[in-house]
């Protein structure tokens, strides 16, 4: 397949056989446009009484969006946001000069058990806006832009694409859509964007005649249109955007330099990064 970089990622089991795969920053590409950073978790079904704890940690110079098929994470952060994530819901972290925060299942979810499965994504912000006011975006389902192509429901989860925008703010151009394609439909994308990739969950996806495997992240051409066909039923994400150039990236920081990376860990190593209030426990700084 001419010009595809295909990127088959590494998995982690987090406990209890909950695994999630990164497939960016990898060896053969650190970033795909702003993404510099993305993990599928599960799919994995917790009995009741289980589920995920991420105690607070913090972040600089990125953004985090959380987009699940299933379940529910309840989110915390230091600037007061409360906010439960469902299916189709986006949450927007901005973290700029910095933010706190956590993620766990919500105490419904966690007495009952659930299934969970979604991507995790960081965002790098351009050096502009690296050290903005940390801000927080809810958007629910019914206000994510959805349309439908050739029998494909196209979902704008954060960008523009399609002739479409999704209310979420961004601050550099940015493409990430969720897809369902039924058996025997096809989506034409085309250049918009500088830089292209998808992810295709099942198997069945076909990009102009080569198939491509499930759970892989895909990086495409750069210039020209392509043809998205299945044939089956398959969930894909397609992302990318504009490039925000050379970050330093450790941890959970995301900066232009290693002075600023140090500075931010010695800010949470001194807990003056921010609190999640309610919170007591924290994530310490890695000792590497």
């Amino acid at each position: 397949m001419p010009d595809v970089l295909s990127i088959a990622g590494r998995e982690h089991d987090l406990g209890g056989g909950f695994v999630v795969r990164r497939l960016l920053p990898d060896v053969k590409r650190r970033s795909v446009g702003p993404f510099i950073f993305l993990d599928h978790m599960g799919p994995h079904a917790f009995p009741p009484g289980q589920g995920i704890d991420v105690r607070p940690h913090p972040h600089i110079g990125l953004s985090t969006l959380t987009w699940l098929w299933d379940g529910a994470l309840m989110h915390r952060d230091s600037v007061g946001s409360v906010q439960v994530i469902r299916p189709g819901d986006v949450n927007w972290m901005t973290a700029g000069r910095g933010i706190v925060h956590s993620e766990r299942t919500p105490d419904a979810e966690r007495a009952s058990g659930q299934r969970v499965e979604g991507l995790q994504t960081w965002l790098a912000m351009p050096e502009s806006e690296a050290e903005a006011t940390p801000s927080f975006q809810h958007v629910p389902a019914a206000d994510v832009p959805t349309l439908h192509r050739e029998g494909v429901e196209i979902t704008i989860v954060a960008g523009q694409a399609f002739g479409q925008r999704s209310p979420v703010r961004t601050c550099v151009d940015t493409l990430y859509v969720s897809a369902r394609f039924a058996p025997g439909t096809f989506l034409d994308l085309d250049d918009e964007h500088e830089e292209r990739a998808v992810y295709p969950l099942e198997d069945g996806l076909v990009l102009d005649g080569e198939p491509l495997a499930a759970r892989q992240l895909h990086v495409l051409p750069a210039r020209g249109s392509v043809r998205l066909a299945s044939t089956a039923a398959v969930r894909a994400m397609l992302l990318g955007g504009a490039p925000v150039g050379p970050c330093v990236l450790w941890w959970n920081f995301v900066a232009t330099s290693r002075e600023r990376i140090e500075q931010a860990k010695a800010d949470w190593a001194a807990q003056a990064l921010g609190t999640v209030p309610g919170e007591s426990e924290f994530i310490p700084l890695p000792e590497r």
